[in-house]
């Protein structure tokens, strides 16, 4: 499988994994800022720059995407850390939760196993992020990649965010958003419960959220700060979901603070 990526630094090796529509070049500013500290690796998922695209046989899984980790973990034994924002946030749990003896930090921002609002019963979150999938999958299957975009882009970026874009914007939106069309699978029908994640992943795992975000996220932060005692949990006060693209000078700091403990 052909797996596209940037790399630059040496030190610990820091892998970095990206949310949907975005691509590792989300990372840059917070590459640019940790490499001379850090090993960063910033790899595509499925369908993302060079990468190979989902083939589609089968419904995706966490883990599908979470084996995309596994070239890039240090071959001598040595500990790495992990950074996941939203879907990428839910692919760091699962390759955590495979890769755990080498495993040292994990940044969680905003992460999105959606399933567990259904598990924990939490309906009318779950209800909500169930009407997004189900919109995305309906105008995905028939081609409609543009009215599916702007309902996606207006979800998770603020109301009016389709309509600030231009010509050439929303068309490179429109391209980026097409995985997401698997990507609902793994988030939606994963079956690790809450238990299987506190004893997998580390003690010292952190979750940043901004204090006013999508209701499914906040409902996943209140059941993640309800189960994990000794996480450690940082909230940003603006930006929404998407900060780590669109405030990297109030994220970016947060990060570099929890990698280094």
């Amino acid at each position: 499988m052909k797996v596209d990526y940037i790399e630059k630094g040496s030190g610990h090796t820091v892998i970095l994994i990206h949310s949907t529509a975005a691509g590792n070049r989300q990372w840059r500013k917070l590459i640019e800022l940790l490499s001379e500290d850090y090993h960063l690796i910033a790899p595509n998922l499925f369908g993302y720059g060079g990468t190979d695209s989902w083939s589609g046989q089968k419904p995706q899984t966490l883990e599908d995407q979470a084996e995309i980790i596994r070239q890039f973990i240090p071959l001598d034994g040595k500990k790495f850390s992990l950074v996941g924002h939203s879907f990428g946030g839910s692919v760091a749990m699962m390759a955590a939760k495979l890769f755990r003896r080498q495993l040292d930090k994990l940044v969680l921002i905003e992460p999105n196993p959606n399933y567990l609002l259904r598990v924990m019963g939490c309906s009318d979150d779950f209800n909500e992020i169930l009407a997004m999938r189900d919109f995305i999958k309906i105008n995905g299957a028939a081609e409609k990649w543009e009215v599916a975009a702007e309902f996606f882009a207006d979800y998770f970026n603020g109301s009016g965010a389709w309509d600030a874009m231009d010509v050439d914007r929303r068309e490179k939106f429109v391209n980026a958003l097409k995985p997401n069309y698997h990507e609902w699978d793994p988030v939606m029908n994963e079956n690790t419960s809450m238990e299987e994640w506190k004893s997998f992943l580390p003690e010292n795992t952190t979750v940043l959220s901004c204090k006013k975000t999508i209701n499914s996220i906040s409902g996943i932060v209140k059941l993640l700060r309800s189960n994990m005692a000794t996480w450690n949990f940082i909230e940003y006060q603006e930006g929404g979901h998407m900060a780590p693209l669109t405030k990297p000078n109030i994220i970016n700091p947060l990060i570099a603070k929890a990698l280094r403990g």
